[in-house]
Parts: structure tokens; C-alpha cells; sequence
């Protein structure tokens, strides 16, 4: 019997449909598809930081794949032959002289290796840049401690990995940094001989390290990063994305774009510019010459060497330590390297793992918060954050003190006692700065929402005078200004009538935290109109419609 074409085609996508449908009953993706692809995404420029972060991740793997098929981790040296004449005849080894054929025989190598190194420093950069983002807006509180944490981690991996493909050309500059981590873990009281005997596979520089590097930097780290960004992502997918106050956006919804079409078509925009962008970077400036620098050797060394700019605080704090040792029971503290070069960066990262629950155990049980702060509504977390910024700051700087010495002519002792004094000076006079600036921003808020906006226009009175005309504030901006979450510093466990006061530490730093803040002229029903716009998911459904 003949079949005819209509038919025979309408019968190969029923069976088709068929088969989606069988799927689906024992795997409901296309429910799940369809919820995640009208996921709403909320619309600022704030937001896109952490995309350029993915997007530098994105291209340092396509460019790390490429120079994996031409680099060579090996140490044994022998006479370099390569096509750069002025190393002809010059021992180095494998490592460093592939890194030449990479940039002047392979086509368009250099052009790769330097996207790639403008990447991981952009990479780097942009992290940091989006967990300041978080800090100052609030974003790490409940219920995304977790993927603060997680976040931290891959900060921290991302400062490994750009040290470890630092590392890897093995030339002067990379080998010095090496011989400072080195130095680093020697100083680690007890285990520290055992530590670098370990990662270096015996004394210096021996013919471990290269190799031990290259699996960390396309293996071990690479694996870690992408399975922390899945989880980092399908984090935010979960909990929903923050957003700024507005009109129509509350603590229990998300107002933006779907997933799919528009915040895909603008993300994918977004990877093409910061592609185009490191392109460009590295089209058009040098970076990293290694055959400037020459092949690694133990015997030559020089102060006028800094690393890339994410471990430029290590080095400016090495540079500012003053001497300093100390032996016990026979073993030998070198503090001026133990305590800038282990001590600082690990009291750094405990701090920003355990920020979040320090602030929520001075804030109290709060319900889940999806409305971001403006960094001028919480005046001690921005002052505290801008004077650490500042701090970094101070020790990149002093991490440079021999080029300033040399550029501006000035004595580098004296650099050296005033980036000490700055480094104490500086953050202080930024905290209470930046705490004053925030009040005054507040009290600017006030007089905006009592007095209103200058108009385009002059009004005269009846008695001859001018005077500035104003008009109400925009509904949006006002929404925005007087929406603020109003943490009231704790008192709990300090009451008089108790014979022994409880918690008298915790509810001190609440005060000092949440003490000072400029109160909004607001009426008794905008402000139960605000704790509804403020309250979590699942209360004050009673109260929606008020």
C-alpha cells in the first residue's frame, strides 16, 4: 500500500512527539526547561561584573588550549638554537625556549599568549571587583552565605592559577617570584623545610617545579574553578538574583528580563566585547617580554622585579616588614617574611569567609534579604570596606617602591618609612571619611525628600524676591530612597534587671555598627508600607494589597 509524502512526514514527528512525551513523564526537563528559561534576570550594570569574569574564564580556556598544544614543562637545559638571535648560544631550558617558539615562530602565538596573560589579569580583577560589588551592596546575607563562601573559594583559586601559569615560562622575572614563594614557605615555622621540600621536589630550584605547575595550572585548578562556577551559578539561579529597590520590586520577587530571549542576546553581546576588548589589549600592549628578562637563573636576582598586580600586596607587605627573628627550642621565626608573607594573606581570607556571619551575629535572626543596600545606608560596612580597599592600595604601591624611588628621584628609605606610616594612617582617615561621606549622603536623601528637587524654573514673590522653584520627588526615586533596611543595634542579654549581662561584646559592636544612622521623614502607613515591600518570602501575603 502507498504511502504518500504528507502523510509519511506527519507520522515521523508524531513519533517524535512521542518520544519527547516518554522522556519527559520519567524526566521532566521540559518543566524545568521552561522555568529556567523565563528565569528572571534584574537589569543594572553593577550585575554584569561577574559576568566579565565568566566571560575572561571563557577565553583563558580557549587560549590556555591552544598554547597547551606548543608549551613544554620540562627544566632540562640546553643551548637555546630558536629563531631569537640574541639568545642564540644561551642555556635555558625547555620550558623558557617553547615559550620563545610560542611568540616568534608559532603563528600568532604571541598574539594568544598575551590575550591569555591580559585575561587571567582582567580575570582576576574582575572577581575582586564583583565581590566588592557583593560586600557593598549586602549581597552576601541569608540566604547566600554559602555562595559568598563559595565565591571566596574561587577568588582564592583564581590568585593560585595566575600564579601558577605566572610561573610557567620559567624566565628571570617568574623564577624570582618562585624563589620568593620559597622563602614563604621555608618561614613557616616546624613544617615549613618539609613544605617547600615538597612542592619544589628538593632544594632549589631542582626539576619538579615546572611540570608540578603545569598539571596544577591545566588540571587540578581549571577542574576546581569550573565545578565551583557551576555551583556558584546554579546558586544564584536558586535563590533568585538580588535587585535595587524600585516600584514593583519587593523582598519577594524578581523584576527583569527572561533568561531567554533578551538577557541571553545581551549576555552574549557582552562575551563578544570583552573577547574583542582582550583582543585589542593584546594586540596593542606588551605584556610580559620573557626574552627582555632571559632565562631563570639562582645566581642573578634583582629588587626591581614586581609580580602581577593581584600578589603586588605580598611583596609591597614583604618590602615593609621590618627586620625582625626569633629562636625557640631550636628553630628560627623569620617574621619579617612569616608574618607579611603567611600571617597577612591568611588573615585575609578568614576574614572574608567569615564576614557574613560575623554581620549576621551582630544584626540578629533576619529573614532572607533580596533587596540590595545602597553602600550609603550602611555606613560602617562601606567605611570598613573602603578603608581595606585602601589598605591594598597603600601595600600595591609600596610593592613598587623602587621604581617610584628611581622615577620621582626620591630616597628609598624614605619611601619605605612613608609607606609604613600610610599603610596605619591611611586606612583610619578612609574609614571615617568614608563613614562621614555616607551620613552626609543620608542627610542629603532627608532634604531631597522634605524640600523635593530644584525645578527648571525661578518663582518671584509678591514682594519683589526670587526664589528656586521645586517640585515632589519622582515616584521611583523616592521608592528608592526611603526602602532601606533599618537594622536597630541589639540589646538582648544586657537588660538591668539581670544579675549577670550576657553578651555585652556582641551587643557593643551592634551599636557601634547600626548606631548612626540619619532617620527618613516617613508617616506610620509609609512605613508599614515599607515593611511589607521589605518583608521575606511567605510573610505579609495578607498584607500585599496595602
Amino acid at each position: 500500500m502507498a504511502v504518500s509524502h504528507e502523510e509519511g512526514s506527519a507520522r515521523f514527528p508524531a513519533r517524535g512527539g512521542h518520544v519527547v512525551t516518554a522522556l519527559d513523564k520519567r524526566l521532566p526537563l521540559s518543566s524545568a526547561g521552561k522555568a529556567f528559561l523565563r528565569k528572571a534576570f534584574p537589569d543594572h550594570w553593577s550585575f554584569l561584573l561577574g559576568e566579565i569574569s565568566l566571560y575572561c574564564l571563557v577565553v583563558l580556556v580557549v587560549t590556555g588550549v591552544f598554547l597547551t598544544f606548543f608549551f613544554h614543562p620540562d627544566m632540562t637545559e640546553r643551548p637555546y638554537t630558536g629563531s631569537y638571535v640574541p639568545l642564540q648560544g644561551v642555556r635555558t631550558s625547555e620550558a623558557y625556549a617553547s615559550v620563545l617558539h610560542i611568540s616568534f615562530d608559532v603563528r600568532g602565538g604571541l598574539l594568544i599568549r598575551q590575550i591569555h596573560h591580559w585575561a587571567a589579569l582582567v580575570f582576576v580583577a574582575a572577581i575582586g571587583v564583583h565581590l566588592l560589588r557583593i560586600f557593598f551592596t549586602g549581597a552576601f546575607r541569608r540566604p547566600r552565605e554559602v555562595n559568598w563562601t563559595i565565591g571566596v573559594t574561587l577568588f582564592l583559586l583564581a590568585l593560585l592559577e595566575g600564579f601558577c601559569g605566572y610561573s610557567l615560562p620559567d624566565d628571570l622575572l617568574s623564577g624570582t617570584g618562585l624563589r620568593t614563594a620559597e622563602g614563604i614557605m621555608l618561614s613557616i615555622p616546624v613544617v615549613g623545610t618539609y613544605l617547600a621540600f615538597f612542592v619544589f621536589g628538593g632544594e632549589f630550584p631542582g626539576h619538579e617545579i615546572i611540570p608540578r605547575l603545569y598539571a596544577a595550572h591545566i588540571l587540578l585548578l581549571p577542574g576546581l574553578l569550573l565545578a565551583l562556577v557551576v555551583a556558584h551559578l546554579g546558586f544564584v539561579v536558586h535563590h533568585k538574583h538580588t535587585q535595587w529597590a524600585g516600584p514593583g520590586r519587593t523582598n519577594r520577587n524578581v523584576v527583569g528580563k527572561p533568561f531567554v530571549p533578551q538577557y541571553t542576546a545581551k549576555s552574549v553581546g557582552l562575551l563578544f566585547v570583552v573577547g574583542g576588548v582582550l583582543t585589542l589589549m593584546a594586540a596593542l600592549m606588551q605584556i610580559n617580554p620573557v626574552w627582555d628578562f632571559g632565562p631563570y637563573r639562582a645566581d642573578l636576582v634583582s629588587i626591581a622585579a614586581q609580580p602581577d598586580w593581584y600578589v603586588g600586596f605580598l611583596e609591597g607587605a614583604l618590602r615593609l616588614m621590618p627586620g625582625a627573628e626569633t629562636d625557640i627550642a631550636g628553630h628560627t621565626i623569620v617574621w619579617d617574611v612569616f608574618l607579611p608573607g603567611v600571617v597577612l594573606p591568611t588573615t585575609l581570607f578568614l576574614i572574608l569567609y567569615s564576614y557574613p556571619f560575623f554581620e549576621r551575629w551582630i544584626t540578629g535572626p533576619l529573614p532572607e534579604q533580596h533587596l540590595c543596600d545602597r553602600p550609603r545606608n550602611q555606613p560602617t560596612r562601606t567605611a570598613l570596606g573602603a578603608a581595606a580597599v585602601s589598605a591594598y592600595a597603600v601595600l600595591l604601591m609600596a610593592g613598587g617602591q623602587d621604581v617610584f624611588a628611581y622615577v620621582f628621584k626620591v630616597r628609598l628609605e624614605m619611601l619605605t618609612y612613608g609607606f609604613r606610616t600610610a599603610l596605619f594612617v591611611v586606612p583610619l582617615v578612609v574609614y571615617h571619611a568614608t563613614k562621614r561621606a555616607c551620613l552626609g549622603l543620608q542627610a542629603a536623601d532627608r532634604r531631597r525628600l522634605l524640600r523635593g528637587r530644584v525645578a527648571e524654573e525661578v518663582r518671584r514673590s509678591a514682594d519683589g524676591g526670587y526664589q528656586e522653584a521645586r517640585t515632589l520627588l519622582p515616584a521611583s526615586e523616592a521608592y528608592r530612597i526611603v526602602v532601606r533596611d533599618e537594622p536597630r543595634p541589639r540589646a538582648h542579654g544586657t537588660e538591668a534587671w539581670r544579675w549577670f549581662r550576657r553578651h555585652r561584646l556582641r551587643n557593643a559592636l551592634s551599636r557601634w555598627y547600626f548606631g548612626e544612622r540619619v532617620a527618613l521623614p516617613v508617616t506610620a502607613r509609609q512605613q508599614r508600607q515599607i515593611d511589607v515591600v521589605r518583608a521575606a518570602p511567605g510573610e505579609a501575603r495578607e498584607s500585599d494589597g496595602t
